[in-house]
């Protein structure tokens, strides 16, 4: 009988070294998004990921060529690791076997672990919601809507995200990675969703969320993830990538003051449209412009785009291509955000 499986999160690490991270549930199946699913649907699919079992203190049992390690999962299921794993000389993603141990449970999985590349200029850290994904944060109700009634393919990115981060990632080259204040439930439907809408795949690193906490926003969880990927990978310098609706551009100053150096810049998208909110996000920037690292607020992607460009942190063609992207849409920003 197969009663258990693991849901495996894409990990990253170097130098023989691995982030692991996965969850314990009870076996479920999940059906792709579907354009045609409407609201109940979608509402039936979310609250049977926010409502699956989890197995506690499940035994997860490692292996990569003949190396062995083993996790154990927290009462909630989740397991979270840094362990010691021969990754091999190529730069990448690298496939880790995981297998529960336990009777009732399902075949093993394999779970993706990135290696940057050796000749990787930057590494790129980015917000999810309100970022690339339009969400609508700022304004409860409709990002509940958003949050609970609609799937993968009916949710939208903002216009011209795709090339943008397919240029700053140079093909994998650069990599990738998404810290965000949503819950583990959802991985596999923003995981669904980066891949439907052409956006670079990474490390999707969310956080633990029950229904009596709150529903947005979570500073020391964003700070703590950066923090582990900023020392996990001390040769890259990063670009941080987020939007005015929260704490991102708080947050990136003190990574900015944590870490001198290490942030080339910090680009965020302008969504709530507050003059007391762009005041405070303007003198924020003009503290931060003698750190090396410049702060930019931009009202859609095209400007942080033209940004990168002038710096050669992606190409001419990369404007062009979000250029043609935002033209395709035929959608303004004030009218994504509205």
């Amino acid at each position: 009988m197969t009663r258990w499986a693991i849901t495996p999160y894409r990990g990253h690490g170097r130098d023989g070294r691995a982030l692991l991270l996965g969850r314990v549930l009870r076996n479920e199946t999940w059906a792709p998004a579907d354009p045609k699913r409407g609201g109940w649907g979608n509402l039936r699919d979310v609250w049977r990921r926010i409502e699956a079992d989890p197995l506690p203190h499940a035994q997860v049992l490692v292996r990569c060529g003949e190396v062995l390690h083993e996790l154990e999962a927290d009462d909630e299921g989740f397991f979270r690791g840094w362990v010691e794993l021969p990754l091999g000389p190529g730069a990448g993603w690298h496939d880790v076997h995981l297998e529960l141990q336990h009777e009732e449970a399902a075949p093993p999985v394999k779970v993706p672990v990135l290696v940057p590349r050796a000749d990787a200029r930057f590494g790129i850290i980015s917000d999810l919601d309100d970022t690339v994904i339009q969400s609508q944060v700022t304004r409860f109700l409709h990002a509940a809507r958003l949050l609970l009634l609609e799937n993968a393919r009916t949710r939208l990115p903002f216009p011209g995200v795709a090339p943008f981060y397919e240029g700053l990632s140079d093909e994998g080259r650069n990599p990738l990675f998404y810290v965000s204040s949503s819950p583990w439930n959802l991985y596999g439907v923003l995981d669904e969703f980066l891949g439907i809408h052409g956006v670079p795949t990474g490390p999707v690193l969310l956080r633990d969320w029950d229904l009596d906490r709150s529903l947005f926003g979570n500073r020391q969880h964003k700070l703590r993830l950066i923090e582990e990927i900023l020392a996990a990978h001390p040769a890259l310098p990063f670009i941080l990538v987020g939007d005015s609706g929260q704490e991102d551009p708080e947050i990136y100053r003190e990574v900015v003051r944590a870490h001198p150096g290490r942030i080339r810049a910090i680009y965020i998208r302008e969504v709530t449209g507050r003059a007391s909110r762009q005041a405070a996000i303007a003198a924020l920037a003009d503290e931060l412009s003698g750190s090396g690292a410049v702060l930019l607020t931009t009202p859609d992607t095209l400007d942080a785009a033209r940004h990168a460009a002038d710096h050669g942190w992606v190409s001419p063609g990369t404007v062009d291509a979000v250029a043609a992207a935002m033209h395709a849409t035929a959608t303004l920003p004030d009218e994504i955000e509205g």
